[in-house]
């Protein structure tokens, strides 16, 4: 698939799957463990199931939810959504029963395909989903042409559910014009039809999708792992001559404390992503130093909005920050108030662009929470991150908005405690969080995860990190803990860290 190809103000990523089809049928599009599926196979998959939920009655931009682990499987069902123009509604697997089916309830899907570990679990807490049916029977679908869909730039591509085990079910919907805008980047970052991309995160999370789609779109070959291990990864890398992947920070760290690392050949790397979790300087620095290849880190949010680009192996005296912003990016700071705020100051981060969810789906009232308008009324979404621009017009992020801790009321951002205590060397991780002080209002606590082999006295390091922060600044307490509670894609889960403390 040519780059001119994407430069057509709109198109269907479905579409360009049947041209690649077309134009290197026998080229391995999909590669999972022993299994592979080619460019032709994978067009006649996704025509089957398409049609099979024309015949059920499935209309365009009605939701059909996905809840499984990582399979071709999964891709061949969500492309068939997006040929016959439904919105694949992405649940994980990983959640409770009841969150699952609520989710899906949300979404108002009539057919979900589950793979059978989730059916299991369905069973087991006795819930029983209506149009529910076994992901992994999907690709012997009878042989069928769908009736052709023309599809619109606001039709929704998938709605993404980002959030937790309680609460109301928080759907993202993203529009096809969103994906297309993500696809048009593609050939900046190098993919083409020799492109072989490895990925190891979850199918339904969108740092894994923004990876997946301009590798297919440009008709290269894609490898998954259905779970990451820092081993299999480096040997199935060298054996695929591996050109692009997209990792979160977490997975660069195991990756590059491994004796063996520098025993494989990774010469084929040409560009390596990441996002989804704050990228330390550090680790930076060890990637660009024994990893060949680029290192691209992107910041943004499933949302959409505004997304900034660290050139990782270009700027390299900008490690700290995460970049600037990408070509028709729009990114502001505002106070508290939703005030603009002059370059340099701190702020919420808000972000403009082509690439902007539809909204939360159902949910008007979250939408307008996470929406901020510009004098000239321009929609722009909130990002919750508290950050500012530099000189050279880097973003440098300072804090969660909700992790930000007010003590005897004073702003203390957990990032700046974070990056002093684990300089001390026997400390491998570290999370700060504020937690409720009669005296203070809030108090800072740091999680410690020691560094293999070396001793490491809680008291000692409390100590240690209170001579190198300011007054207000200071820890309360240092816990050590085996590990730090993480999503799938990394991120530090904070609040059961949080949780934790005050259930002593």
């Amino acid at each position: 698939m040519s780059a001119e190809r994407l430069a057509a103000p709109f198109g269907s990523f479905a579409d360009l799957l049947r041209e690649n089809a077309c134009a290197a049928p026998a080229r391995t599009a999909i590669a999972h463990g022993e299994r592979a599926i080619d460019y032709a196979a994978l067009d006649d998959a996704v025509d089957r199931i398409a049609a099979a939920l024309q015949r059920e009655g499935i209309a365009p931009r009605e939701a059909v939810a996905i809840c499984a682990g990582t399979s071709i499987e999964y891709l061949v069902v969500f492309f068939a959504c997006l040929r016959m123009g439904a919105a694949a509604a992405l649940v994980s697997p990983a959640l409770p029963p009841a969150a699952i089916a609520r989710m899906i309830a949300d979404a108002g899907a009539r057919r979900a395909f589950l793979d059978a570990a989730t059916l299991r679990a369905l069973e087991g807490a006795n819930i029983r989903l209506e149009g529910a049916v076994a992901i992994e029977r999907s690709l012997a679908t009878p042989s069928a042409t769908p009736a052709p869909i023309a599809i619109e730039p606001d039709w929704p591509f998938n709605i993404i559910y980002s959030s937790g085990t309680t609460g109301e079910p928080k759907g993202i919907v993203q529009p096809h014009a969103m994906r297309w805008s993500h696809l048009q980047r593609g050939p900046t970052y190098g993919y083409d039809a020799r492109s072989v991309t490895l990925v190891s995160t979850p199918l339904y999370s969108n740092t894994t999708l923004v990876a997946i789609f301009p590798t297919l779109a440009m008709g290269g070959t894609l490898v998954l792992m259905a779970k990451f291990d820092a081993g299999e990864y480096l040997a199935l890398a060298e054996r695929h001559r591996v050109t692009h992947t997209m990792l979160v920070p977490v997975q660069y760290q195991r990756l590059m404390e491994r004796a063996d690392f520098g025993r494989y050949d990774l010469t084929s790397f040409l560009a390596k992503f990441s996002t989804s979790a704050p990228f330390a300087a550090e680790l930076k620095r060890d990637v660009l130093a024994r990893w060949p290849g680029g290192l691209v880190e992107l910041y943004g949010m499933t949302e959409g909005g505004g997304t900034c680009v660290l050139l990782a192996h270009v700027d390299r005296g900008k490690l700290h920050t995460v970049g600037q912003p990408a070509p028709g990016h729009d990114i502001r700071i505002i106070d508290e108030d939703g005030r603009e705020l002059p370059r340099g100051s701190t702020g919420e981060v808000v972000g403009h662009s082509a690439a902007m969810m539809t909204g939360y789906h159902r949910r008007p009232d979250f939408t307008a929470q996470a929406t901020w308008h510009d004098a000239r009324g321009r929609r722009f979404i909130r990002t919750g991150d508290i950050g500012r621009f530099d000189v050279d017009g880097f973003l440098v992020l300072v804090d969660r908005k909700k992790d930000m801790i007010i003590s005897g009321g004073f702003n203390v951002y957990s990032t700046d405690l974070e990056t002093v205590v684990s300089q001390h060397p026997a400390v491998a991780e570290v999370a700060v969080v504020g937690v409720p002080s009669a005296r203070w209002g809030e108090t800072p606590v740091a999680f410690v995860v020691a560094r293999g082999g070396e001793p490491c006295d809680a008291s000692e390091v409390m100590a240690w990190a209170n001579t190198r922060l300011g007054k207000v600044q200071r820890l309360a307490d240092v816990r050590l803990v085996a590990q730090l509670p993480r999503s799938p894609i990394g991120k530090v889960l904070k609040r059961e860290l949080r949780d934790a403390y005050g259930a002593r």
